[in-house]
């Protein structure tokens, strides 16, 4: 019986060291995603942006300037939140932020949503 005890008690210690390494690669694959998009979703905007001499505007349209010049084939979902929603600002439900860098030109950040953490890169 002690014996059992024992086994049980080392499988316990086991689990509680290796599930939070699993959650936390969970979390780093999310965030490498993210990151990946945002870059893809950045190059595509800038291809607009030299054949179109403007920025897209992606909070009047949610991505439906983009899709219909086939810059993107859907509305891209973020990895975080699995929403598509662009806003000026991030809040609940809202996956992208377009807004001005500072220097008069418009980028697209990511947000998570829960903390509004923005993703630049």
């Amino acid at each position: 019986m002690i014996e059992i005890l024992i086994v049980v008690v080392i499988l316990g210690v086991l689990a509680a060291v290796v599930i939070p390494q699993f959650t936390s690669a969970s979390d780093n694959t999310r965030d490498a995603a993210v990151r990946r998009d945002l870059q893809i979703i950045r190059h595509q905007i800038g291809i607009y942006r030299v054949k179109n001499q403007t920025d897209p505007q992606l909070i009047d349209d949610q991505w439906l300037e983009m899709i219909i010049g086939e810059y993107l084939v859907s509305p891209p979902v973020n990895p975080l939140n699995r929403s598509t929603l662009v806003s000026g600002m991030p809040g609940t439900e809202v996956a992208w932020v377009w807004r001005d860098s500072g220097n008069g030109t418009f980028n697209i950040y990511a947000t998570d949503a829960t903390s509004l953490v923005e993703y630049s890169e």
